[in-house]
């Protein structure tokens, strides 16, 4: 068995004092710890891939391979990574401006081709590390640090991007409620096939309206209502609710071929890769 200090390093989060990033820090490390203590995977397995942004100091807190990598490319690192080893379990982190901005068009064609990786986008509708400008998840007319009459576009969806582009696993989570995240991305990783959860993660520093108590009247949950996620009507349906009451949960649900089941070189005995935790104290000695 083990603990959520086994996977945390020594170095102290740098985010804000209030920062949504904790959040859904407690609840990845929660829901790893689960997975690994029901022996459903192995701790080696895991693997973060982290992007540019707040979100982005994720990585430096966690004891597991990771990779941080250039803005807007989370998806592509994990895609190849799980396509060179199908057994590891690839876990990407976004910001909203990382995943929605420079990062859209992978979005698009990963849950198109139904890659297994799970993307969890922290959504603070800001880009909070260079001071708060305008995402593409900006509500019309607010008034951001880019945006001091009001944003003049209108936000995109998320949710119901994932759901055109083909994803089979599109849920949303709050950073506010630590047990139902952790529940959904438990829910993300055993699911085959490409799993995004979308976080409302509110930013205390540069958006001071929609804070934690704001969201916590307005949230409500999905399975609470009877949705039935394998309905990809309803799921849209409900993707589209916002003004007033938002839904959290997992909007859709569906089990398809991944790219992986459809490409012939998988279908041979591959020789399996082998991971092993090594100091990395001795190679540094070199180039001291």
């Amino acid at each position: 068995m083990i603990s959520e200090k086994d996977i945390t390093t020594r170095i102290v989060p740098s985010w804000c004092v209030g920062c949504g990033n904790f959040g859904i820090l407690s609840s990845l490390k929660r829901a790893i710890v689960n997975l690994v203590n029901q022996g459903l995977y192995k701790l080696e397995q895991f693997v973060l891939i982290s992007g540019i942004g707040c979100h982005g100091k994720l990585t430096n807190y966690l004891e597991l391979n990771s990779v941080h990598t250039i803005h807007g490319r989370v998806l592509p690192v994990a895609t190849g990574i799980k396509l060179a080893n199908p057994d590891l379990i690839v876990i990407g982190h976004a910001g909203d401006g990382d995943a929605y901005a420079i990062g859209i068009a992978h979005l698009i064609h990963t849950a198109k081709r139904n890659i297994p990786v799970v993307y969890i986008v922290h959504n603070n509708y800001r880009f909070g590390l260079t001071a708060g400008q305008v995402t593409p998840t900006t509500e019309l007319g607010e008034k951001t640090r880019s945006t001091p009459y009001g944003n003049p576009e209108e936000p995109i969806n998320p949710i119901l991007l994932a759901l055109s582009s083909g994803a089979t696993f599109v849920a949303r989570g709050f950073a506010g409620d630590v047990q139902h995240l952790t529940w959904l991305i438990e829910e993300a990783i055993k699911h085959r096939g490409f799993a995004l959860i979308d976080v409302i993660q509110p930013c205390k520093t540069w958006d001071p309206i929609h804070t934690f108590e704001y969201w916590r009247e307005r949230v409500y949950k999905l399975e609470n209502t009877g949705h039935d996620p394998k309905d990809l009507l309803s799921a849209i349906r409900k993707a589209i609710e916002w003004n007033g009451k938002v839904p959290i949960g997992i909007f859709y649900r569906v089990e398809k071929p991944t790219l992986i089941d459809r490409l012939p070189q998988y279908k041979i005995e591959l020789k399996p890769v082998r991971v092993v935790k090594r100091s990395l104290a001795k190679l540094l000695e070199e180039f001291r």
